[in-house]
């Protein structure tokens, strides 16, 4: 592991790495694929890819080099970015249902990482995977506050980590919680009610791709059909 990572470094900016690393931890913990096996595969992949099209291809010289370029930004916003943006959309979804069993719980138990952890415990979603993997942190040896920092770091919705910063600060100043997060949850409710309008808003537009592509040539077939059989039979 330790030449690994000094291949890696040698081959790859410090920067790179970092970055890299950082989008991996926000795909959760479902996610087997480490820094160093990402860019070691995206670095052999480009070069098979260049060494095909410059060899293959009659024009390689200038395709071989710009493919590459290509394959080498798209992939991590493919593989990486897409995935981040996906599992964002999943985690403000959960986090509605999540969060509202929480303030509940706080109201009924005032203890903030007793509610957690009960609530935690009785849904069974990705969200929660995530404060169930800080509670067992907190279990293995880290102080509660420093668990909700670094959960921070594998969540790539601001909404959410606006919300456990809030958790943060109660859990080192003790102030109540309940209503900030009722507040943040009324600006989620809000926000996915936009989305869903935005969605249906799209439809429109779709249905006329979709008719333009599929529909009007099948039309046209129908109507011509008589000409077009008469043309062939000669």
């Amino acid at each position: 592991m330790i030449k690994e990572r000094h291949f890696a470094y040698r081959m790859f900016r410090e920067k790179t790495i970092k970055r890299i690393n950082a989008k991996i931890n926000l795909l959760g913990e479902n996610v087997k694929v480490d820094v160093f096996t990402f860019l070691n595969i995206r670095f052999i992949t480009s070069i098979i890819l260049f060494a095909i099209l410059f060899i293959f291809n009659k024009y390689g010289y200038l395709i071989a080099p710009i493919a590459t370029i290509i394959f080498y930004i798209l992939s991590e916003k493919i593989i990486l970015d897409l995935k981040i943006k996906t599992r964002t959309k999943k985690l403000e979804e959960e986090a509605i249902f999540f969060f509202e069993i929480l303030s509940l719980t706080l109201e009924s138990n005032k203890h903030l990482k007793g509610a957690i952890e009960l609530t935690s415990t009785n849904i069974d979603s990705e969200i929660s995977n995530e404060f169930k993997k800080t509670l067992n942190e907190v279990k293995l040896g880290k102080s509660f506050t420093e668990s909700l920092i670094s959960m921070k770091e594998r969540i790539p919705s601001d909404l959410i980590n606006n919300i456990i910063l809030n958790l943060t600060e109660s859990s080192i100043f003790g102030n109540n919680v309940t209503n900030t997060l009722n507040n943040q949850l009324e600006y989620l409710r809000d926000r996915r009610l936009l989305n869903i309008k935005a969605e249906i808003n799209k439809l429109p537009t779709k249905i006329s791709i979709i008719s333009v592509v599929f529909f009007i040539p099948i039309m046209l077939l129908i109507i011509l059909s008589p000409v077009i059989i008469e043309f062939l039979l000669g």
